[in-house]
């Protein structure tokens, strides 16, 4: 059975405490090991509250009101549209998604300092927050990969960048907003206008001009996926292997400035 809420938040405070000890102290095995269960808690935290918003009801507001202006901090307004996303994404489409779906304006210019300011928060004390606002990493440099913005809480290899992972990653994001635009009441304007702009970039996904149905984006989207994400995961994968065996906790967060990363074998 899956560890309610409240046990979880419980037990993400006892292991930042024991993390801040073992670090304090010195003893670094005991650090990674407890830093280890401290994700795998806040990865079950993620998931028990969208088990919780899945059988929450809809609150009977008009479409355009489904948040409250300036209710939720920037940070939080930003992890929620990407969390809907689950993929690295743009300021940009951060701003689409966040507006499209919960009726509230992201300040756009205010993003770009965000990720740095994370990083400094990280840096100050590291995993006192639940999550972080952090880079996608590139897959042979493992450096901040320009523009994108990713979750601290999501698997490495899911914030790893190889060739084929825009596309990858376009994709999945148009299956994620096509599903969540299948449990409105109602496709306002906006989410339309999303729905279109995935489904006028897949083959198959738009019946028409300015029209893209929800259930043709996802069939479209999933049909292209298929030939894509085996050799998008291989990349990944060995990828953020290589972070693991090379970088520190900032680094996996938020990038190296070095100019590659290779493989102990020299490949």
């Amino acid at each position: 059975m899956a560890e309610p809420v409240e046990e979880l938040e419980r037990r993400i405070e006892r292991l930042r405490s024991a993390v801040r000890h073992a670090v304090t102290t010195g003893d670094r095995a005991t650090a990674r090991t407890l830093r280890a269960e401290l994700r795998r808690a806040e990865d079950a935290w993620e998931e028990a509250l969208d088990d919780l918003a899945d059988q929450a009801p809809a609150a009977p507001l008009p479409p355009r009101q489904r948040a409250v202006p300036g209710l939720l901090p920037l940070r939080e307004q930003v992890h929620t549209a990407l969390s809907l996303l689950s993929v690295p994404a743009a300021p940009r489409l951060v701003v689409q998604v966040h507006h499209a779906f919960f009726g509230e304006d992201v300040p756009s210019a205010k993003l770009t300092s965000l990720r740095r300011d994370e990083e400094r928060s990280f840096r100050s004390a590291p995993f006192a927050r639940p999550y972080y606002l952090c880079a996608a990493l590139t897959a042979d440099r493992l450096a901040p990969a320009r523009g994108l913005l990713a979750v601290s809480t999501w698997p490495l290899e899911h914030r790893i960048v190889g060739p084929l992972s825009p596309r990858v990653d376009f994709l999945t994001a148009a299956v994620r907003v096509a599903e969540h635009a299948e449990r409105l009441s109602k496709v306002d304007g906006g989410v339309a206008r999303l729905l279109w702009m995935f489904g006028a970039n897949i083959p198959g996904a738009a019946s028409g001009i300015g029209t893209a149905a929800p259930a043709a984006v996802i069939r479209a989207a999933r049909a292209e996926l298929d030939s894509h994400t085996g050799v998008d995961r291989s990349h990944r994968t060995a990828a953020a292997a290589r972070a693991r065996a090379h970088l520190d906790d900032v680094g996996q967060l938020f990038g190296t400035q070095l100019r590659a990363v290779r493989s102990r074998t020299g490949t």
